[in-house]
């Protein structure tokens, strides 16, 4: 028995009418947040560095001091790809008592710079290794550090990423952290990733010092 051409038409409409049809349904392909659309940033040393240092509650020096010498390690991703962490945070790099070796700043004599010249909180190295070399134990955060930088940390946005716009995830040790970023206590030996966006195949989860 043939069907008329019209009744198979008819019925066709019925069968895809009742699954909803084709085009209304939602595409899963598509990211749920603006996250795709986030550039990596290039973070570049901030100007002035000796009063960032005190504008995060640090006392900068002439020299380095060694009684409480620790290292931390920070990473930031973005969309699965590592924010350079610029050398010299927390150093007058222009200071003529100030080295330059490689990528990276350092070697201040024992005798010191002439003015203060050295956080003591810093980076020598663009290798993410955060140094403490203090006078005394203190506590010091990545909230002072993120002032050093001169980049938004807190509980909502890191630099211009900021939730719910873009997913943004913190992780001490490989735990996830709830609550404010730049409240986070430096310790010796201690990974810290920050995760914008989508994250990597693999976050950091330790560090063996510096």
């Amino acid at each position: 028995m043939e069907w008329p051409q019209s009744s198979v038409i008819s019925m066709c409409l019925l069968l895809l009418a009742a699954c909803g049809g084709g085009s209304s349904s939602p595409d899963i392909s598509k990211p749920s947040t603006a996250a795709s659309d986030v550039e990596v940033p290039s973070w570049s040393l901030p100007p002035d560095p000796m009063s960032l240092a005190r504008e995060a509650g640090l006392m900068p020096d002439t020299k380095e001091y060694l009684t409480y010498h620790v290292h931390a390690h920070l990473d930031v991703f973005v969309n699965g790809h590592r924010v350079e962490i610029p050398a010299g945070i927390g150093i007058e790099i222009t200071d003529p008592a100030v080295e330059r070796f490689g990528s990276g700043y350092g070697g201040i004599p024992e005798e010191g710079c002439e003015q203060p010249c050295i956080s003591p909180l810093h980076t020598h190295d663009p290798d993410g290794v955060i140094h403490i070399e203090a006078p005394s134990e203190a506590r010091f955060t990545l909230g002072q550090f993120f002032v050093e930088l001169a980049i938004r940390l807190d509980a909502s946005c890191v630099d211009e990423f900021c939730t719910p716009d873009v997913p943004v995830a913190v992780f001490v040790d490989g735990q996830r952290q709830s609550g404010d970023p730049a409240d986070i206590v430096l310790r010796d030996s201690q990974e810290i990733a920050i995760v914008i966006g989508t994250p990597p195949e693999e976050i950091p989860d330790s560090f063996s010092g510096g």
